[in-house]
């Protein structure tokens, strides 16, 4: 997630760094900007180019602000709301699928303070489904459905899941098993479903959950054993809260493509791996990716674990997890771009 910091006041400024301080730390937090008054002027700007805005100010000018640049619960970033004495932490917009809500408990922790929730299932101890698409990385086909769905599981009313039998789909189950929040659901299997699909009905309503491409890079000393690999993705995936059996893909630079413990690893859990050739890494371009003068001087690539992840993630991919090091291994997750 990249998150941009914006403030009014001076108390506020001392907020905002104190909190990129914090959230710098994360490997979940991708990248944190601070912008400091002209709120007419940075708002556009920060609607287009981050995931979460964090607006430590009134309420009055931060809705004034935003109002004309809210288009739809599926594109708009997640807004949050703090005050100037960093009292409250207000999940303002997009709450589920924006992760504004999840943000907002996040934030809350770091700097001591309540957090705010106001969506109906949330406030009713209930699992939205459009919740369960954001914490599973899945694409939702029909975004009208969302709320008649919502008010379904709001009233106690079952929904029926429908998968394929023939593939992994532990990574859903431990998700409804692990789930403190309440939904009514029953789980139905059919050869007819595709492997990356999870159909929803409820009566005459129909909606598809489909999986957006995950990919996990790995870069490793030379000789890295498959248990040190295996511990260090353990570690990055148990962060973003996801089973190893929503992980769709390895990746690593071609250099690696005879390291032992990367192919083992694959073996292992039975995981594809790609090994991506220098010249595409060379070329691949992105201000997300962090930079090794190492690297850099031996094999003329600026790094390994991040930019493969995203170049076999596919185009417009973004980076979840960022470069973290791990006993001499460091390791990425980058997610597919479908909406």
């Amino acid at each position: 997630m990249k998150v941009a910091i914006i403030s009014v006041s001076d108390k506020g400024q001392k907020v905002a760094e104190d909190l990129k301080e914090k959230l710098d730390t994360d490997s979940t937090i991708i990248k944190t900007d601070l912008y400091h008054k002209n709120v007419k002027k940075y708002f556009p700007l920060l609607f287009s180019e981050y995931d979460a805005i964090v607006a430590i100010m009134a309420s009055g000018i931060l809705i004034r602000s935003i109002a004309p640049l809210v288009e739809s619960k599926i594109s708009d970033p997640a807004v949050i709301n703090i005050d100037d004495n960093a009292n409250f932490v207000i999940s303002t917009l997009s709450g589920h699928l924006g992760g504004a809500n999840k943000l907002t408990h996040k934030i809350a922790d770091l700097i001591g303070a309540t957090p705010v929730i106001t969506t109906s299932t949330d406030v009713n101890n209930k699992l939205g489904i459009d919740v369960i698409a954001k914490d599973l990385y899945l694409s939702i086909d029909n975004t009208k459905e969302i709320l008649f769905f919502n008010k379904a599981i709001l009233e106690g009313n079952e929904i029926s899941f429908t998968v394929n039998p023939n593939k992994n789909f532990n990574y859903l189950f431990d998700y409804l098993n692990n789930n403190t929040l309440e939904i009514n659901l029953s789980i139905n299997f059919s050869s007819k479903v595709p492997t990356d699909e999870i159909h929803v009905e409820y009566g005459d309503h129909h909606l598809t959950l489909t999986e957006r491409k995950i990919v996990v890079g790995i870069g490793c000393r030379r000789g890295k054993e498959c248990e040190k690999i295996y511990h260090g993705l353990i570690e990055s995936i148990g962060d973003l809260n996801i089973n190893i059996s929503r992980v769709n893909m390895l990746a690593s630079a071609e250099i690696k493509k005879d390291e032992k413990g990367i192919l083992e690893l694959s073996e292992k859990l039975s995981i594809p791996v790609e090994f991506v050739e220098l010249d595409k890494l060379k070329l691949f371009e992105s201000n997300d990716v962090s930079k090794s003068e190492f690297v850099k001087s031996k094999f003329g690539i600026w790094g390994v674990c991040e930019p493969s992840a995203l170049i076999m993630a596919g185009f417009d991919s973004k980076l979840i997890y960022k470069k973290t090091s791990y006993d001499g291994v460091t390791i990425s997750i980058a997610v597919e771009n479908k909406n």
